[in-house]
């Protein structure tokens, strides 16, 4: 496994991020304990969860499954960065209770002792916000965040979906505020969806923020999944399968699969290398449901794209280019 810096942190973290949102919904507690094990001992130490994942009446779940992870012992919490998110509506009654989600200080505070008490640990390495807050100023929120820390319950603060200026805006707060600020966005970030290349991603490196895109294979579409249909295996479904159904998407996809055949490497294997490459990129998170993909996305931090097949890729997936460049002069 390679490691990097978290942003301008001191941290060292692996290039891949393990996601868990499959954990509870789609694979069970000794399976994703299986999955945890593998990914621990091939060397990746970041961890991602949201205290929502589970979803549903189930809300909460994933982070349990982590949380009896740890319980094992075996020095499994001491090796692990890791990291967990705050907005949803965490309300019992699955109804939008009020002050019960998002960033306010009274929910940040709710939520991060709720947090805890699943994942069976005493403190978060990062905490991130989930989606940004149109309501609550971001004074409060670093007012709330800067407690949690010198309470010694989180020790880093991230984003996640924020756009470009609201990196700015909170990082420019936090440094006002004398703040250490954000280290981090996780965003949408593919092959098939380059717009953070515009603002998101240029913000996160000029404040020092590690990039760490989530659906790197694009919900499957970068997985292989028209060799997959014509080989009668899992058909496309959600995001996949609507971009898919539309015609330009398709020959792209279609010429993607083509090149990457041509050159023997696997789909989902040279997405994940592709962001490797990427200026700002941490590394992707890798949602494995199996321990089939969890290999598969491993032997991408050892494929090493050729600047031909870099290339063939920026002309299948041309990129939004660099703003204001991009939409004026």
């Amino acid at each position: 496994m390679k490691y990097t810096q978290l942003g301008r942190t001191g941290l060292k973290v692996s290039r891949l991020v393990l996601g868990t949102m499959n954990f509870g919904p789609l694979t069970n507690e000794a399976d994703s304990h299986t999955i945890m094990d593998a990914a621990l001992d091939a060397g990746i130490n970041f961890f991602d969860t949201a205290n929502v994942y589970g979803w549903g009446e189930n809300k909460g779940r994933t982070e349990e499954i982590l949380g009896t992870w740890f319980a094992k012992g075996g020095d499994r919490r001491d090796k692990v960065v890791l990291a967990t998110k705050v907005y949803g509506n965490m309300g019992g009654d699955g109804a939008a209770w009020p002050n019960h989600d998002k960033l306010s200080a009274l929910n940040i505070r709710r939520a991060v002792d709720a947090s805890l008490k699943r994942l069976q640990t005493d403190h978060i390495d990062l905490y991130q916000f989930h989606h940004i807050d149109r309501d609550t100023p971001v004074e409060e929120i670093w007012q709330a965040i800067d407690t949690l820390i010198q309470q010694g319950k989180i020790i880093y603060a991230g984003s996640s979906n924020f756009p470009g200026w609201k990196i700015a805006q909170t990082n420019e707060t936090a440094h006002r505020l004398g703040s250490y600020g954000l280290v981090s966005e996780q965003c949408l970030y593919n092959l098939a969806e380059r717009r953070a290349e515009m603002e998101v991603i240029p913000a996160a490196q000029e404040y020092g923020l590690g990039v760490i895109p989530w659906s790197p294979l694009s919900g499957g579409l970068l997985g292989g999944v028209i060799k997959k249909e014509v080989q009668g295996g899992r058909r496309a479904s959600g995001r996949a399968a609507d971009a898919l159904a539309g015609a330009t998407t398709r020959a792209q996809v279609q010429s993607y699969e083509d090149l990457l055949d041509k050159h023997g490497i696997e789909p989902g294997e040279a997405a994940l290398a592709w962001l490797l490459t990427r200026p700002g990129v941490t590394g992707p998170i890798v949602g494995p449901r199996t321990l089939e993909q969890l290999e598969s996305a491993l032997r991408a931090v050892e494929l090493e794209l050729s600047e031909e097949v870099l290339s063939s890729l920026d002309e299948i997936f041309p990129g939004p280019g660099p703003a204001p460049e991009a939409f004026a002069w």
